[in-house]
């Protein structure tokens, strides 16, 4: 978080940045020092502390003027104008070491009542800049000092009870007024922390939505491409292994090849255009649904594989878009692998559902009846489907049959 553009009307530990802070086992916080150790004062603090040394410098100077009035003893009005002087000079330290400065002109002050104007600033600073703790520790111990005081130097214009009360009086009032400020800065300081803190989240779930939006991406494209490559690599293998085939299955393959492709091109340019400018392309293609699983099927039984759709879901159409995306993406993602690892054996694709008791999608398909080339894959497919399945609010559980076939089975939610 940036310093204000006003931060030098504010006190020094108000205007430093929030990551200066550090936290203390009391609870207290304090602002790290320069090399060495001293505060940096702001204009508002040079201001401030040049009003509290100009009243106490007032206070000394009527206590001196009286003391000359009405004392005879020039070795005691020589000796007030020193410790008033001192005291004056020592206002400018309040911010370093207020307990010692409190409780070291509260003592000097039972025999000179000139610190009268620097002992109200010390105890002021003494409640702003130290935790309660330390307040409760100290204060009963000036005000002990300013109760005896009187009987040490009696005020020869008010009774000794009215120098007790109103000593009494203003040192409370110094430090109720001090501790009152201090709350108001905590306040402050912990809203700004605040503030930052929700600044920093917020920049951390932006990062998280991002990461999310690009793995969903990721996972996207192996879906889509998987199939085409896949199907490109299956025909592209049996031009290799059958050189001697007929022309027209040839041609039937070379012609898958090249939908196959073009399409995959299509599905990439289309996801492409989705990183460059989320949003806002114009003219995406269609997301598929539980509606074109009937296209998918008919796909791939033009590419030479058997399939059996056994779909019972009554209106595909009236199934979310979702969960129909879902179910597809299962299917497809089970065409792939059986056309990798049976090529040749018949597939069964069952989809069964309805609202309330949720889509179940089967795909199923027996051992393979000959040796299987090798095709080339991520070994992502069903682990992507896992998670599809699971984001979607149902489960999916895959493995090998008794009979050397593969089974894919999801269930998905429906909402009534």
């Amino acid at each position: 978080m940036t310093r204000t553009e006003y931060s030098w009307l504010l006190p020094s530990a108000m205007a430093a940045d929030p990551d200066l802070y550090d936290p203390e086992p009391a609870g207290e916080r304090h602002v790290r020092t320069n090399a060495r150790g001293r505060i940096r004062r702001t204009v508002r603090d040079w201001v401030v502390d040049l009003l509290f040394f100009l009243f106490a410098a007032l206070m000394a100077m009527i206590v001196i003027d009286q003391s000359h009035q009405f004392n005879g003893n020039q070795a005691v009005v020589r000796f007030d104008e020193i410790v008033g002087l001192l005291s004056c000079c020592a206002v400018w330290l309040r911010r370093r070491w207020p307990v010692q400065l409190a409780l070291g002109l509260a003592l000097v002050g039972i025999f000179s009542p000139a610190v009268a104007g620097a002992l109200v600033v010390a105890v002021f600073s003494l409640a702003v800049h130290r935790p309660f703790k330390a307040v409760a520790i100290a204060g009963p111990i000036m005000i002990a000092f300013g109760v005896v005081q009187p009987f040490v130097r009696p005020d020869p214009t008010t009774s000794v009870l009215a120098s007790v009360i109103a000593g009494l009086v203003v040192l409370l009032l110094a430090l109720g007024w001090g501790m009152l400020i201090r709350s108001q800065r905590q306040l402050y300081v912990a809203l700004r922390e605040r503030a930052h803190r929700a600044e920093t989240e917020a920049g951390l779930r932006a990062e998280q939505a991002q990461r999310l939006a690009r793995e969903a991406i990721a996972r996207e494209m192996h879906d889509v491409l998987a199939h085409r490559l896949t199907l490109l690599s299956v025909h592209a293998g049996a031009l290799e292994f059958r050189p001697g085939a007929p022309p027209a299955e040839i041609a039937r393959a070379a012609g898958v090849i090249r939908d196959s492709a073009h399409d995959a091109l299509q599905d990439l340019r289309q996801i492409i255009g989705v990183l460059r400018a989320p949003g806002d392309g114009p003219e995406d293609r269609p997301q598929p649904t539980l509606a074109t699983l009937d296209a998918l099927v008919e796909e791939v039984r033009e590419a030479g594989m058997a399939v059996v759709l056994d779909n019972r879901v009554q209106d595909p159409d009236r199934v979310p878009a979702v969960l129909g995306r879902t179910v597809y993406r299962i299917a497809q993602e089970g065409l792939t692998n059986a056309r990798k690892h049976a090529p040749g054996a018949e597939v069964t694709v069952a989809v069964t559902g309805a609202p309330g008791t949720g889509v179940v999608v089967a795909v199923d398909n027996p051992a393979p009846s000959g040796p299987v080339r090798t095709v080339p894959g991520s070994g992502q497919g069903l682990i992507g489907l896992t998670e599809r399945a699971t984001l979607a609010g149902g489960s999916l559980e895959h493995g090998a049959t008794g009979d050397g076939g593969f089974h894919v089975r999801a269930w998905l939610p429906w909402a009534a």
